[in-house]
């Protein structure tokens, strides 16, 4: 089964990784894509546990009753911080049966030599690449199991919706109305962090 993983932080997951991962499902051959929450990016700083339940709790919100989409949460039983190479090794070991391919932005392609042990997922993986502005990928130079999704580039970033509920703006045309309501209710992003 070709399944997808598109992981993030997802903090909030928006209307962009939706079309994304939905372009993806309909249009590029994947069964499923499973959105895999990172608890810890070795780039970024370190969530709490509260802030990773919400993230959890608002990416299950977004793809209710999305066809091909599922959540997955398999980082969280993982050493911290989160590396790609741990996430593709377990998932392979727990589930044989699956194809999967790392979905990782065409920012990340660029500088993919600084992540960890990133020759051997590219030997040992399947990768797509989806557009970003400005970022130009030859597409002659990639490896063989490396390709460039079609996916239309979309322009929304969650630092971007933080931003805007932060200052009192209405950000729900960015996000699911279910998710747009749970961060409300939680009182999410309030103040500029």
């Amino acid at each position: 089964m070709k399944t997808g993983i598109f992981s993030g932080s997802f903090n909030p997951i928006h209307t962009g990784h939706l079309i994304l991962a939905s372009y993806l499902y309909q249009y590029e051959g994947y069964e499923e894509i499973w959105l895999t929450v990172s608890p810890h990016n070795p780039l970024r700083e370190r969530f709490s546990r509260e802030k990773d339940i919400h993230r959890i709790n608002m990416v299950k919100l977004a793809i209710e009753g999305i066809p091909g989409l599922q959540c997955c949460d398999i980082e969280f039983s993982l050493p911290q911080p989160s590396y790609s190479i741990h996430t593709l090794d377990t998932l392979k070991a727990l589930y044989p049966d699956r194809e999967f391919t790392l979905i990782i932005g065409a920012d990340n392609w660029l500088i993919f030599d600084k992540w960890k042990e990133y020759k051997r997922i590219i030997n040992e993986n399947k990768i797509c690449i989806y557009p970003r502005r400005g970022c130009n990928i030859d597409e002659t130079a990639l490896p063989s199991n490396v390709y460039l999704s079609k996916a239309p580039i979309i322009e929304i970033s969650s630092t971007f919706i933080r931003d805007g509920i932060s200052k009192g703006l209405n950000m729900n045309f960015f996000l699911t109305q279910p998710v747009y309501d749970y961060i409300r209710s939680h009182q999410l992003y309030t103040e500029l962090k």
